[in-house]
C-alpha cells in the first residue's frame, strides 16, 4: 500500500499536512466526489507562448483574440496545475475538463466566425490541442491531481467532429435536414434519384455485413471535403464521408434529433459498427495512457442508445483493468426544464450510469428566483424512482446550478427578479450551493460561480476569465458578494462564495450521510418557505435534518423526524438540542437560510 503525503490548502488559507492512502482514493464512490467544472482556455494562462497555438496569422488563422468572448484567450493546462491549490482549497475532490483535443481553429460563415476554445470542433481526438498544452503537460496535470487525492475527468464527444464535410447543393450555408423518408439511402439525392446502396437495410440494422453494403453517401446531400482539409482529421477513417449521417442540420427534434448535423458540425453515424469500434478504441486509449478517472459525455441524447449500450461497458471495462476501480461516466442530456423523463430514459435505455442533473438545476432556480413552492422540490425526489436503480442510482447523478451552456445562476437570478438587490441575490446563490452539498447528488461547482460570476446569459456570455479578462462585455458585469470586476484575477479565497462553498465540501465530507445517505423528503409547501429531508448515514442509520427556508421571511416549524432520536447537535446553524416531542422537531429558521442537525447520543 503506498501513501502519499500532500500539502492541502485550507479554508483559512493556511497549510497543513494531510495524508491519504491512494487505494481508497481510487475506491472512492462517485457519489463522494465534489467535481470543479472549468473550460481551460478560461481558467488561467500559464504558457503565454502557446496563446497561437503554434499557428501564425491573424485571429482567423490562430483564433487567439483575449479580447472577443468567441475566441481563445489563453487559458491552458500549465496554468491549472498552477492552481490546484486554489481548487482543492474549495473542497473538490475531482476536476471535469472541458474538452482538451485538437480543434479546428476557427469556424463559421464570414462575419459570423468563432474558434475552437471551447473543445466542441475536434479535428484530431488522439491529442491535446496545442492551445492547451502537451501531452505530457496534461500527464503531469493527471499526476500532481492524484498526488494530491484529486480526480481527473475528461469531457469527452462521439456525436459530431469540426464541421469540415461541406454539401454541393448548400456549400456556403446552413443546409435544412433531409428525412430518411423523402431522401432514402436507396436512392441518389431523393426519391427519384437512381439506384445506389443496393441490399442496405437501414442503420437499424447495425451489423458489419449490413453496412458493407452502405457505399455511397450522397443518398441525401453529396458531401465533399475541401482538399486543404482532406486529411485533417485523426485517425485517418474519420475523414472519410461515408461515416457520416450527411443530411442537414438538426432541428433537435424527432429523427433529426440523432441524425442532423449539429450547428454544421459534422454528424457522425454512430450507429454504423465501425464508428462504434473506432471510439471505443479512441477513449480506451486516453484511459489506458492517461489513468484519468471519468468522461463527462457531450451530447448523449443525440447518439442511438445502442451505441451507448456497447460504449459504456468498454470504457468501465478498460478502466477496470487500468485499475480505476469507480470510473464515473455522466453523460450530458440538455433539457432547460424540470422534466425527469429525458434524464431518467438515458440511464434507462442508453444505459448511462448517470446523467446531468439538469432537472435539479431548473427546480432549483425555479424554487428560489421565481417564487414557487418547495413541493416542486418535492416532486423532483418523488421522481427519482424513474431512474435505472431508483433512489440509489439518483445519489450518483451530478447536480449543478450553473454552466457553461446553460448560464450561470446569479444571471438567472438577476433576470426571474428584477430590482432585487445583489445582496439578496448572493443569499440565494449560498442557498443553492447549500441544496447542491447537501441533498442528493454529486455537487459539480462552475469555475467562477465561488468568485461571484453571473454572465450576461447562455454560452459564450457564461464563459468567462478567471484571470484577467479584455473582454468589455465580461468586464461591465457586476459580480456577485465582491467589488471586483472580471478585469481582474479572480482567484480569491475569502470571497464570500468561495468561503461558503468550502464550508459546505468539507461538512459533506465529514458527514457520510450527507455523500451516500438515503433522503427522507420531511416537509415541503406550496408556496416559498420551509424544505426539509432527513439523509440517512448508510452505517450507523442515524439521520441527519437538513431544512432550507427559501422565503424572505422567518419561519418556525416542526419536523418529522425518527421517533428514536433523542438529541441533535449543530452542524450548521442553530438546532435545538432535542425533539419537542418523539418524531417531532422545531426548526427555526431566518429568511433564505439553513440549518444543518445531526442526530447523536442524549447527552
Amino acid at each position: 500500500m503506498r501513501w502519499f503525503a500532500v500539502l492541502c490548502l485550507c479554508v483559512s488559507g493556511s497549510l497543513a499536512a494531510e495524508t491519504f492512502d491512494s487505494n481508497a482514493f481510487r475506491a472512492r464512490l462517485p457519489q463522494d466526489e465534489i467535481v470543479y467544472f472549468l473550460l481551460p482556455d478560461r481558467f488561467e494562462n500559464g504558457d503565454p507562448k502557446n496563446d497561437r497555438g503554434g499557428l501564425k496569422g491573424d485571429r482567423l488563422k490562430t483564433g487567439f483574440d483575449p479580447t472577443h468572448k468567441g475566441f481563445y484567450h489563453g487559458g491552458d493546462l500549465r496554468g491549472l496545475i498552477e492552481r490546484l491549490d486554489y481548487i482543492q482549497g474549495l473542497g473538490a475532490t475531482a476536476i471535469w475538463l472541458g474538452p482538451i483535443y485538437k480543434n479546428k481553429p476557427v469556424q463559421g460563415p464570414p462575419g459570423q466566425e468563432s474558434a475552437g476554445y471551447h473543445g466542441y470542433w475536434i479535428t484530431d481526438f488522439t491529442r491535446v490541442d496545442e492551445h492547451f498544452g502537451t501531452q505530457q503537460e496534461l500527464k503531469e496535470l493527471i499526476e500532481a491531481a492524484h498526488a494530491r487525492g484529486m480526480k481527473v475527468y475528461l469531457d469527452i464527444i462521439t456525436n459530431h467532429t469540426a464541421d469540415v464535410i461541406s454539401y454541393r447543393q448548400c456549400p456556403e450555408s446552413d443546409c435544412v435536414y433531409r428525412s430518411r423518408a423523402d431522401y432514402p439511402y436507396s436512392r441518389a439525392g431523393g426519391t427519384d434519384g437512381s439506384a445506389i446502396n443496393e441490399g442496405f437495410l437501414g442503420e437499424s440494422v447495425q451489423t458489419e455485413a449490413n453496412f458493407a453494403k452502405l457505399t455511397r453517401a450522397d443518398y441525401a446531400y453529396e458531401p465533399f471535403v475541401r482538399p486543404a482539409e482532406a486529411k485533417v482529421k485523426v485517425p485517418e477513417w474519420l475523414n472519410d464521408p461515408i461515416w457520416y449521417h450527411n443530411r442537414g442540420n438538426t432541428t433537435f427534434r424527432g429523427e433529426n434529433s440523432m441524425m442532423g448535423d449539429f450547428v454544421g458540425l459534422d454528424d457522425l453515424m454512430t450507429e454504423n459498427p465501425r464508428v462504434l469500434r473506432g471510439f471505443i478504441e479512441i477513449y480506451q486509449r486516453w484511459i489506458e495512457d492517461f489513468g484519468v478517472d471519468g468522461f463527462r459525455i457531450d451530447t448523449t441524447r443525440h447518439v442511438n442508445p445502442e451505441f451507448w449500450q456497447a460504449f459504456v461497458p468498454a470504457m468501465l471495462k478498460t478502466a477496470h483493468a487500468r485499475g480505476i476501480s469507480n470510473f464515473h461516466i455522466f453523460g450530458e442530456v440538455f433539457a432547460e426544464t424540470g422534466d425527469v423523463v429525458p434524464l431518467a430514459w438515458s440511464t434507462r435505455v442508453d444505459g448511462m450510469p448517470g446523467v446531468l442533473d439538469f432537472a435539479f438545476r431548473a427546480t432549483v432556480l425555479d424554487t428560489l428566483t421565481k417564487g414557487v413552492g418547495t413541493d416542486k422540490l418535492a416532486w423532483l425526489y418523488r421522481s427519482d424512482a424513474l431512474y435505472e436503480g431508483g433512489d440509489e442510482a439518483a445519489i450518483q447523478l451530478p447536480t449543478f446550478i450553473s454552466n457553461h451552456d446553460i448560464g450561470r445562476f446569479g444571471h438567472y437570478a438577476r433576470a426571474n427578479m428584477p430590482g432585487a438587490d445583489d445582496a439578496g441575490v448572493l443569499k440565494r446563490s449560498i442557498l443553492a450551493h447549500a441544496m447542491m452539498f447537501t441533498l442528493r447528488g454529486v455537487p459539480v461547482v462552475y469555475a467562477g460561480d465561488e468568485q461571484g460570476f453571473a454572465g450576461d446569459g447562455s454560452d459564450q456570455d457564461a464563459r468567462e476569465d478567471m484571470f484577467a479578462s479584455r473582454v468589455a462585455s465580461y468586464n461591465d458585469n457586476a459580480l456577485l458578494g465582491t467589488q471586483a470586476t472580471t478585469a481582474v484575477s479572480n482567484f480569491d479565497r475569502d470571497h464570500p462564495l468561495y468561503a461558503a462553498i468550502a464550508e459546505l465540501s468539507a461538512l459533506r465530507k465529514e458527514n457520510a450521510a450527507l455523500r451516500r445517505g438515503k433522503q427522507i423528503v420531511r416537509n415541503y409547501s406550496e408556496k416559498p418557505g420551509l424544505f426539509a429531508v432527513s439523509r440517512i448515514d448508510p452505517q450507523t442509520e442515524r439521520e441527519i435534518l437538513v431544512a432550507f427556508n427559501t422565503s424572505t421571511e422567518a419561519l418556525q416549524a416542526n419536523v418529522e423526524v425518527d421517533v428514536r432520536t433523542r438529541a441533535f447537535r449543530s452542524l450548521k446553524g442553530t438546532c435545538a438540542p432535542r425533539p419537542t416531542a418523539p418524531g417531532s422537531y422545531k426548526v427555526t429558521l431566518e429568511p433564505l437560510s439553513y440549518v444543518v442537525c445531526a442526530a447523536q447520543d442524549e447527552s
